[in-house]
């Protein structure tokens, strides 16, 4: 689905771009190519293999694209090739000319890097609020951002705090790996809920508290070593800059493929550590397209990385899981962790998602004492540390029983809503190959709408029109220091669509997409 891309646009103009071939083993090129130092390993290609399907259904291409080769003049000559190909439609239209300026260009201050790139939920929220969005969010059903309802009207659940109790302590710093009460509250959610009988216990030592959970993720990579680091595609969007931001290791995309659902094999895993990947880091259960790698299959996986590689899973979906009939059941890898200081499993969850509290900034990273150590000490420089008394209020929520309580009828809620959100959307006319498991997300594939909304792209433009947001599905397919043209990506016919909200935002969101999809559809002949 993703392999096989050979043709790159300009951004500006929608053109084809010069292929540069250059002669740098460890640097990009100027048109995105990247060059892979000379021990990476890849895989042999497979012959027998259908092409995938990379472009759009809407735009002319050649059956056979004609090119040249021509030398540069001057002492640095370059081989280049120049593809003959020109687009038609989409790439010039106003939301794509957007998404072009906005992830690659210059700004006129000094030392200003302007292609640094907003995630797409950010991106999206601009554009949104160019609409009114932000003079009147309640008139709008906002399906986009990544966030559960946080209102407490799910039966069974406990009340969230209106207000918390600030202690004289709590006016002071905070370590930066965290309060040792919440550490150890952690620690003990886990041992319950995942290690009983094990002889190794997680410890307090084995928790650093960070201020979510893109700071956690930002505090890993600052202390990786050098590495190569495989992730998948689709992912999470944030994961995109900071595969960017450090450089030391190189991050490997691994693309995954929509016929067996975007699933993670266990062979995959030991291919790419084969070639010498040591680090592994995928969400699961997985953002955006809601599916989970539960055991056995999770189990093999981090017996294939034992060892060899560190296995990094971000597990803020844990509690939406509905593969276990919502017994409460969460997803963890730290069910089949060995030794907990031993093996490299570094985890990553916390407040935002599964307890609903996304304003709060707690989360929490768990690993080997040595990792926790070194996270812990990096905060200092990276970001001071989560807020001492939120942590000190969160304490309360990590009762073991307390959490199984509450994760049986958030659980119950949200397939609800699941379900609800896939009857309305396929009773539009969506062809919903899977229903997703985990998460509160849908990839949504537009191909069968009409031609004119049935990209990513021009389909949130459409939207904005009725006042709904959604995520488009070019910022998924990850692009680390921007060595790919996305304007060739298969996730460019999704989008990411939340059931997050509460009901009604949800009913009114399905409302307003089935008048985007009808005034979109042909009028039948009379």
């Amino acid at each position: 689905m993703f392999s096989g891309r050979k043709f790159s646009f300009n951004r500006h103009t929608g053109a084809p771009k010069p292929m540069a071939r250059r002669f740098s083993n460890a640097e990009p090129g100027t048109n995105g190519m990247f060059f892979f130092p000379q021990n990476y390993l890849f895989p042999k290609p497979d012959v027998a293999a259908q092409p995938a399907k990379l472009f759009d259904s809407h735009i002319s291409y050649p059956a056979k694209p004609q090119s040249s080769f021509v030398a540069a003049s001057g002492d640095d000559a370059t081989l280049v090739e120049t593809a003959t190909f020109q687009p038609t439609r989409s790439s010039h239209s106003k939301v794509h000319r957007q998404f072009r300026n906005a992830h690659e260009g210059h700004m006129p201050h000094a030392g200003l890097d302007a292609s640094r790139a907003s995630t797409g939920v950010v991106w999206c929220t601009e554009r949104a609020c160019e609409f009114g969005f932000s003079e009147h969010p309640e008139e709008w059903a906002n399906l986009g951002q990544g966030a559960p309802e946080v209102e407490d009207d799910i039966a069974g659940c406990f009340p969230r705090p209106n207000t918390i109790d600030i202690s004289m302590a709590a006016r002071e710093y905070g370590p930066t790996a965290g309060i040792k009460p919440l550490r150890e509250a952690v620690a003990k959610l886990y041992n319950e809920a995942h290690r009983k009988g094990k002889q190794s216990q997680y410890t307090w030592e084995n928790v650093a508290i960070v201020p979510g959970g893109r700071a956690g993720l930002i505090r890993i990579a600052a202390v990786l070593g050098t590495s190569y680091l495989s992730f998948f595609l689709p992912d999470y969007t944030a994961y995109n800059e900071m595969l960017s931001l450090f450089k030391n290791f190189a991050a490997i995309p691994v693309p995954l493929s929509e016929e067996d659902g975007y699933h993670i094999h266990p062979d995959k895993i030991a291919e790419e550590i084969s070639r010498g990947t040591s680090v592994i880091l995928t969400s699961n259960p997985r953002n955006p397209t809601g599916r989970v790698v539960a055991n056995p299959e999770l189990a093999e996986i981090q017996d294939i990385c034992r060892g060899r590689a560190t296995f990094i899973s971000d597990e803020f979906y844990s509690g939406y899981n509905y593969t276990s009939n919502c017994d409460g059941t969460t997803i963890s890898a730290a069910e089949n962790v060995e030794d907990v200081d031993e093996d490299d499993v570094l985890i990553l969850d916390g407040l935002t998602k599964r307890f609903r509290l996304p304003g709060w900034r707690i989360a929490w990273i768990i690993g080997p004492k040595e990792y926790i150590s070194a996270i812990g000490s990096c905060g200092s420089y990276l970001d001071g540390g989560a807020n001492h008394a939120f942590q000190e209020a969160a304490v309360q929520f990590l009762d073991p029983t307390l959490v199984q309580e509450e994760m049986v009828h958030l659980q119950r809620h949200f397939r609800d809503k699941r379900d609800f959100v896939v009857k309305r959307l396929r009773e539009m006319g969506f062809v919903i190959k899977y229903v997703p498991d985990s998460t509160f997300y849908l990839w949504l594939n537009l191909e069968g709408l009409p031609e004119a909304i049935s990209d990513g792209l021009n389909f949130f433009q459409a939207c904005l029109e009725e006042k709904v947001i959604v995520v488009p599905g070019i910022f998924f397919d990850l692009n680390p220091s921007r060595r790919r043209d996305l304007f060739d990506s298969p996730c460019h016919h999704f989008v990411r669509f939340s059931y997050g909200p509460r009901m009604d935002v949800l009913t009114k969101g399905l409302d307003s997409i089935e008048k985007v999809v009808n005034k979109f559809k042909k009028p039948a002949s009379s």
